[in-house]
């Protein structure tokens, strides 16, 4: 053989090998799941045919190849899309937390971009006068204070009053469909940031709390005859089961938010986003590790990890580990490992935490608070006997006790929602 011959059977080796390694990447990226968006593709968008359509959806819209849904519709001829709706964050999510985020006119597709978070939270008659119907395809993070699914309870109502049907294209609940926990919501506390009456950590897919919404009385907060009449379409997603943990989907992680990059931060959310909002607790935002990154000030990340220890919270261990910030300045803290996803329990360690600032802070900062401070919390947590307790119990509150009780009712409500289950 010719060295020349040598060097193009070299050639064509090495591409063949590139060409089998793209292959297997693309086979090991290959979901195991059909999301709801691509299952209406898949259908030829059957059920939005001859129908001017609206969009709710966000930067995590997107289907099971990492396409927008907003590109999806817009190329689509079965597709007449008139009008985008935008969340909280926006729909590219560019906008912080918190901030109204005002109507625009998209640059992309030269569609109206109705805000759902500033003037209005509620979708109104004249934004839904040219719709018949509205398609929410968003991405929750399984946590009863995250926006989105108030949002969407919003948006149903406004459509069963304007007589505009929903379609609610579902997703993976990433906490998977079997972990429920956390206090109830007393329905004085309701609002935004608690628009249901369901535990901290509900269990359910997006598409499961519409239905439920759909078909009990007093979820909706609209008339009787508005909820019977209104018309709900669910859009299945196709191999998910509730024992799934979001790498076992194959999908990929879109951030659903600016402070939930990552699959780390979704299963943080719910164990320290409450527990930093009162006292000296930092939870990492600003951080690489948002919601899974603690530090107490005036106390060193050891005696926080030695304190956290004893508490013994099942399925959690704690590391010491020094990170830097985004603006370089190097800290040290206490990292969260779930080391057992089967005992974790994801609502536990916030309570700790509150307990541990009623012990630490003097004078407590739940005796020091404000009414406003008050009522903010209480909108999140849902529970005002929580509150009254830290209140008159400080760090000997019984954080077990309660635990057990929420327990009990995350037990229940499983019980109470399993005919509303679609997996």
């Amino acid at each position: 053989m010719s060295k020349k011959s040598l060097i193009s059977g070299i050639t064509l080796f090495k591409l063949v090998f590139l060409f089998l390694l793209v292959c297997i990447e693309s086979f090991a990226r290959e979901p195991s799941i059909q999301l709801g968006i691509d299952y209406l593709e898949e259908s030829k968008f059957s059920v939005l045919q001859g129908k001017r359509v609206g969009l709710l959806t966000h930067p995590a819209g997107k289907n099971g190849r990492g396409e927008s849904t907003v590109d999806v519709f817009v190329r689509s001829s079965d597709v007449n899309l008139v009008a985008l709706f935008g969340p909280e964050h926006g729909i590219y999510g560019d906008e912080k937390a918190s901030v109204p985020v005002d109507d625009k006119i998209d640059q992309k597709t030269g569609l109206p971009v109705f805000s759902l978070y500033g003037k209005f939270r509620k979708p109104t008659k004249k934004m839904l006068s040219e719709i018949d119907s509205l398609v929410v395809d968003l991405q929750d993070v399984g946590v009863r204070c995250y926006t989105y699914i108030s949002c969407m309870r919003y948006v149903m109502e406004a459509c069963f009053e304007e007589g505009v049907e929903v379609v609610v294209l579902d997703r993976p609940n990433p906490l998977g469909g079997e972990k429920v926990a956390g206090p109830s919501m007393d329905e004085v506390c309701m609002s935004y940031v608690g628009a249901f009456q369901i535990p901290f950590v509900h269990g359910m897919t997006i598409g499961e709390l519409a239905l439920w919404s759909k078909k009990v009385s007093g979820v909706l907060k609209t008339e009787e005859v508005n909820r019977k009449k209104g018309k709900l379409v669910i859009v299945p997603m196709i191999g998910w089961t509730r024992q799934m943990t979001w790498p076992q989907t194959g999908l990929s992680w879109h951030p659903t938010s600016p402070n939930i990059p990552t699959l780390d931060s979704v299963a943080g959310y719910p164990m320290t986003g409450l527990g930093a909002q009162m006292g000296k607790f930092k939870h990492g935002i600003g951080t690489e590790h948002p919601f899974r990154f603690l530090t107490y000030e005036g106390k060193k990340a050891s005696v926080l990890k030695s304190e956290l220890d004893r508490f013994q919270i099942p399925g959690l261990s704690f590391q010491v580990k020094t990170i830097k910030k985004a603006d370089g300045e190097s800290i040290e803290g206490v990292y969260i490992i779930i080391n057992d996803w089967s005992s974790w329990q994801p609502t536990a360690l916030p309570f700790y935490m509150m307990q541990l600032s009623a012990l630490w802070q003097t004078p407590s900062p739940f005796t020091q608070a404000s009414e406003s401070e008050i009522a903010l919390f209480n909108k999140h947590v849902g529970s005002q006997t929580w509150w009254n307790a830290l209140e008159k119990e400080g760090g000997q509150v019984n954080t077990k006790l309660f635990l057990a009780e929420w327990n009990a009712y995350s037990a229940q409500f499983k019980t109470t929602v399993k005919p509303y289950l679609l997996y």
